[in-house]
């Protein structure tokens, strides 16, 4: 079927069959249980701040939902504060005077080149006090770049993530962790793509702070989580008003989204085995990618999760590949969805060093809890159909000829 351009840039197509999605670590879909607490949660009429027994009632579901996100990071209840999201809980973890007592405050920021937009943008610090961690072409950070940034200077907030939500790439976190401390510092770890991937455990991360996300684990959107140390002091409300979240960020809680948080994590972390199923997934998907085109799968030699394959092709185009592959009935991703719809070179990847060719046209796969072995094959199916014409023509070609 041939069709104009608007409708491909629109993807306005007739599917014949079941679509499949690989866009897991763009968000995922809302799991049974979480959808059932919230819409429990939605019948009551409580706010949690009230002390009558509706009120009681909604501030059960809140704590019980802090105590399960606590639970599965192995930290304390009081020190996880519900935000609206990953990037909130970014931006209120990067606050200057925070101490790791006994210490200094922070009062300057480093952070790692492939960091996700939000903590590029420094949070609450002076651009002035911002400075950048390279890293190498796997994307992982280079321990001795991150001491020589820290000698000399006054004490820092370092924040590194330990899951890249394009490459997969895991850091190494507790290297970094003795590293950040003995220069006096603290660090901040963005886990949003790792939870319910890998086990986490803040204590045996040695991270000061960490930032989740609800809906990367089959949570709802808008809900998220800034938890700290037992050690971490200073940290000020980016939201100022009420007493909520013990003084640390003012609003009405949102009782509906924290119990769907609080069903998701459970359920997410009772099934973690289920990722060792999920990583055989991603290795088949691999092989079928490597055997075609020159595929280069990114950092495929270092720690990764188990779930995300970013691939790219000399002469691919990221965003004609991602309307080839939604025509074909699969969702995939050129990268961050946060940067969707904008036809710009992967940041993470011009860390890593990779030229023009490649930065503008690596594609993310990332699978899930329902990716199935005639998923991933029709995927394998697609691409071999995809790739003759995406990498032999110009991109105009590309979309006249689907």
């Amino acid at each position: 079927m041939r069709l104009s351009r608007l409708q491909v840039l629109q993807g306005k197509t007739e599917l014949g069959r079941d679509r499949v999605y690989l866009d897991w670590n763009a968000t995922t879909p809302l799991r049974p249980e979480a959808r059932a607490a919230m819409v429990a949660a939605w019948d009551l009429a409580g706010n949690p701040s009230s002390v009558h027994a509706e009120g009681r009632q909604a501030r059960r579901i809140v704590e019980d939902a802090r105590a399960a996100v606590a639970g599965a990071l192995g930290a304390d209840s009081r020190n996880v504060i519900f935000t609206s999201g990953g990037t909130e809980a970014n931006v209120l973890a990067l606050t200057p005077g925070l101490v790791r007592n006994p210490g200094a405050a922070v009062r300057r920021l480093i952070v790692s080149a492939v960091e996700h937009a939000s903590v590029l943008a420094g949070g609450r610090f002076a651009a002035g006090d911002l400075q950048v961690l390279g890293v190498d072409q796997d994307g992982v950070v280079k321990p001795d770049e991150l001491q020589a940034l820290l000698a000399g200077g006054e004490p820092a907030l370092v924040s590194v993530m330990l899951a890249n939500n394009e490459t997969g790439t895991l850091q190494p976190i507790p290297e970094l962790a003795a590293i950040v401390h003995d220069a006096g510092g603290l660090l901040h770890v963005d886990a949003v793509q790792a939870v319910a991937k890998i086990p986490i455990d803040i204590n045996l991360l040695q991270a000061d702070l960490l930032s989740i996300s609800a809906h990367k684990i089959g949570g709802p959107k808008g809900i998220g989580a800034l938890v700290m140390a037992n050690s971490v002091a200073g940290l000020n409300a980016l939201l100022s008003g009420g007493g909520q979240e013990l003084g640390r960020r003012a609003g009405t809680e949102n009782v509906p989204g924290i119990a769907g948080f609080g069903a998701a994590v459970t359920a997410a972390i009772a099934s973690l085995d289920d990722m060792k199923r999920v990583e055989k997934l991603r290795q088949r998907l691999e092989a079928g990618l490597r055997q075609s085109s020159n595929g280069l799968v990114f950092a495929q030699d270092v720690p990764r999760l188990p779930n995300t394959v970013l691939f790219g092709a000399p002469g691919l185009r990221a965003e004609t590949a991602v309307i080839g592959f939604d025509l074909e009935g699969i969702a995939v991703s050129s990268g961050s969805a946060c940067s969707s719809g904008k036809v710009q070179p992967s940041h993470v990847l011009e860390a890593m060093g990779f030229g023009p060719e490649l930065t503008r046209g690596a594609v993310r796969l990332s699978l899930g809890w329902s990716t199935t072995e005639a998923d991933v094959d029709r995927c394998l199916e697609a691409w071999r159909k995809l790739s003759g014409t995406l990498l032999k023509h110009s991109d105009e070609t590309q979309l006249e000829r689907f």
